[in-house]
């Protein structure tokens, strides 16, 4: 890892420290679904149903509460397998850390024209920390790691390396393999779109990815992946102050396509939120300083997709809040709805507990 990257972590491994960011795992009992979720009431968990309730009419969708490993609300169908948008990009990133483990590369900062991609010389230093942390600059201007830009030709260009040049093999046969995916009991299975693989799951399947996400590559007492991928980039990964791509057209010189967006989408948020493709709950140094959330815990992350396709993880309380077309307003962080939502999800929880 190069001298200055590491100042980058560094940095941002403090401000998880100091804004009270979970990096102990929850003591209490955990269960792991089998062939499928155990379930249990809100009131056994502590929850307030009429609260759960009615958050649960608000959003509409589809959509489960796991607490603990059960679960304990569940609305709309389970099975329907849908596109999550971008709440899926940090499958991919669960995917390179699978290629991790196996030894497919060596870090996350292996150079990504290693494998084939014939960069432009501005782009010769891109590693897939900065596809991760969408700070690559592939069809920006910018080197990687000089701007930030939610950018989904970046994403495109992150899950082509990924199954056509690490992998080496379709999605499909790498998410099915015995000790990946497969390994978590999925009911119904992954799919990926023709073209820009984005990826589609049901509401349940989804519950176990978040669930994998949030034991920490841990499933039923396998450490499937090492816990310490999870301590080391499920955080915050991108300086605060580092300034957005300039404004401009995209150069998808590699022809990659795009994952549905832009290359440069979202330029109100701040990059402080931002780590592996995960959003987090974090002061937001562009918009008052607050958290986007600040009715949660602020160990809480989140995969954020458009069209209400959205996945909370709080570890300090062992608990999920997956929904699929959900109403949760304007798509990203720190959208009023979506604080509102997650109000009466917080008081549902805390009214029993009290």
């Amino acid at each position: 890892m190069a001298a200055d990257e590491r100042t980058q972590e560094d940095v941002v491994t403090r401000r998880m420290f100091l804004y009270g960011v979970a990096a102990d795992r929850h003591s209490g009992r955990t269960r792991y679904p089998g062939k499928s979720w155990e379930t249990g009431t809100p009131e056994s968990a502590g929850f307030d149903p009429a609260s759960l309730e009615e958050m649960v009419q608000g959003l509409g969708g589809r959509g489960c509460v796991v607490k603990d490993g059960l679960a304990i609300k569940a609305w709309g169908d389970q099975r329907e397998i849908g596109d999550w948008f971008s709440s899926a990009k940090p499958v991919l990133t669960t995917f390179l850390f699978f290629a991790l483990k196996e030894g497919r590369i060596k870090s996350v900062d292996a150079p990504v024209g290693r494998f084939g991609w014939n960069l432009l010389p501005k782009d010769r230093r891109m590693t897939f920390r900065h596809l991760a942390n969408m700070i690559s600059g592939y069809a920006r201007p910018e080197p990687p790691g000089e701007a930030w830009a939610y950018n989904d030709f970046a994403i495109q260009l992150y899950q082509k390396t990924l199954f056509d040049k690490v992998f080496a093999e379709p999605p499909e046969q790498a998410a099915n393999h015995p000790r990946r995916f497969a390994f978590l009991g999925l009911e119904d299975g992954l799919q990926f779109r023709a073209g820009n693989r984005r990826i589609s799951a049901s509401v349940r399947d989804f519950a176990r990815i978040a669930w994998f996400w949030l034991n920490r590559g841990n499933w039923n007492g396998v450490q499937l992946l090492p816990e310490r991928y999870f301590s080391r980039y499920v955080k915050p990964s991108v300086r605060p102050n580092l300034p957005n791509s300039k404004e401009g057209e995209a150069n998808d010189y590699l022809q990659v396509g795009t994952y549905g967006g832009s290359s440069d989408q979202m330029r109100q948020l701040s990059p402080a939120l931002y780590g592996f493709t995960w959003w987090f709950n974090v002061p937001d140094t562009r918009n008052g300083g607050g958290p986007p959330w600040p009715d949660t815990p602020r160990d809480t992350f989140a995969s954020l997709g458009v069209r209400g396709n959205y996945a909370f993880v709080f570890p300090g309380m062992n608990a999920l809040l997956v929904s699929a077309s959900g109403n949760w307003g304007k798509f990203g962080p720190g959208d009023p709805a979506a604080n509102r939502t997650l109000r009466l999800f917080m008081q549902s929880a805390r009214r029993n507990a009290s």
